[in-house]
């Protein structure tokens, strides 16, 4: 369990690089700059298939199997969250993205674990999540504002399905995970890597800039690099360390270790900014804190 854990943890911190990655190649496309992250996870993937000699390739059912949880947890994932933001503004998406951790601990609780014993964890993470949308976007503003009502509702659509597109990956990667254990989170970050490469090769081709248009910018070297460094930590290990916690923890605990994806990115991006969190934002870490600490503690 404490493997688990600390993986899940790890995989949490190396998650969180990706939202303070963007800020550094501060106006390069999100598409564009998404796309090159998995492309990255993908050729990464494909090298280590390849280099291994024993490396073990999946057969029709598995890379089916890989296929379609890439659209779900990376590709899929992101381009209906892209269209929400689009739609709805930045608020209102990320209140329910952010609510992942919730359905994941309570649709993937223990047959053997009372729903009580994770009220405590889910309380503390919904205040901390309260706290967090006031002190980020204050408490007059609102998302529907500068928007069409008719395109609000139709954001509110994407963010919705984007939150289930991923609570359902990680509810049917942990079960897949477990029922096939001959398979190594390793390979199985591969397999996904290669389908996430060509579903990532597709997201440009539909979604992403004219090449010419990228090379003509003069910070696509460092965006190029920060894709490969995202590419490789923040996805290929980081979904590696993921699928461990996968095998080793319930998704109910799982999901609540997503709460630290949050916090990571929030202390990289104080630290970005140079600035310290106000008594607000403290707080509500503070909460996401003690909601991981009473999830384990119910899981015990």
């Amino acid at each position: 369990m404490l493997t688990g854990i600390l993986a899940g943890l790890a995989a949490g911190a190396l998650w969180g690089l990706v939202f303070v990655a963007p800020r550094m190649v501060s106006g390069f496309p999100a598409v564009d700059f998404t796309a090159g992250r998995f492309l990255s996870y993908g050729a990464v993937s494909l090298f280590l298939m390849l280099a291994v000699r024993k490396s073990a390739w999946p057969n029709a059912r598995q890379a089916l199997a890989a296929l379609g949880m890439s659209v779900l947890g990376f590709t899929g994932y992101y381009l209906l969250l892209v269209f929400a933001i689009r739609d709805a503004g930045t608020e209102v998406p990320s209140l329910i993205i952010g609510t992942i951790p919730v359905w994941m601990m309570l649709l993937g609780k223990p047959a053997g674990l009372r729903l009580g014993a994770l009220v405590p964890g889910l309380v503390l993470t919904l205040l901390g999540l309260g706290l967090m949308t006031q002190a980020s976007h204050g408490a007059g503003a609102t998302a529907g504002e500068a928007v069409p009502h008719l395109d609000f509702w139709r954001g509110v659509v994407f963010a919705v399905a984007s939150m289930v597109f991923w609570t359902v990956f990680g509810l049917v990667n942990a079960a897949w995970l477990k029922k096939h254990p001959e398979v190594s989170a390793t390979t199985w970050a591969n397999w996904l890597g290669v389908a996430t490469g060509l579903g990532a090769l597709a997201l440009w081709l539909a979604a992403g800039s004219d090449a010419k248009v990228l090379l003509a910018r003069t910070d696509w070297a460092q965006a190029a690099m920060l894709c490969m460094a995202t590419g490789f930590g923040s996805t290929w290990l980081a979904t590696i360390l993921w699928n461990i916690a996968s095998r080793r923890l319930s998704a109910s605990l799982c999901g609540q270790l997503i709460v630290s994806e949050t916090l990571f990115a929030l202390a990289y991006s104080f630290a970005w900014d140079g600035r310290w969190p106000t008594q607000v934002q403290a707080l509500a870490c503070l909460l996401f804190a003690a909601g991981i600490l009473a999830s384990i503690r119910a899981h015990r």
